[in-house]
């Protein structure tokens, strides 16, 4: 059961870790800074039962957790990402 939880943790810790760099990455006043770890752990977790499922039909290999873990945060905070609204009310 171990072999369960602990790459689960660490992969959704490690996604809320990116969307945290994420967030580092964009221009300040963005409202809501909280939703990029948020949806980095998201990620992370999603990431974690893709990886699973790959490993289950195909032997994937170890490195390619980390691998999916950011490219599912690249793509929910970057080109599928919601349009964030500024503090000042504009859109991007």
């Amino acid at each position: 059961m171990d072999a369960f939880w602990t790459p689960l943790a660490m992969s959704a810790a490690f996604g809320a870790f990116t969307g945290s760099l994420f967030r580092l990455s964009r221009r300040p006043g963005y409202q809501r800074p909280f939703l990029f770890p948020l949806v980095g752990l998201l990620a992370g977790i999603t990431a974690f039962f893709i990886y699973r499922i790959l490993l289950a039909v195909t032997g994937a290999p170890a490195w390619l957790m980390p691998m999916l873990v950011v490219l599912q945060v690249w793509l929910w905070l970057g080109p599928l990402a919601p349009r964030f609204t500024q503090a000042n009310g504009d859109n991007k």
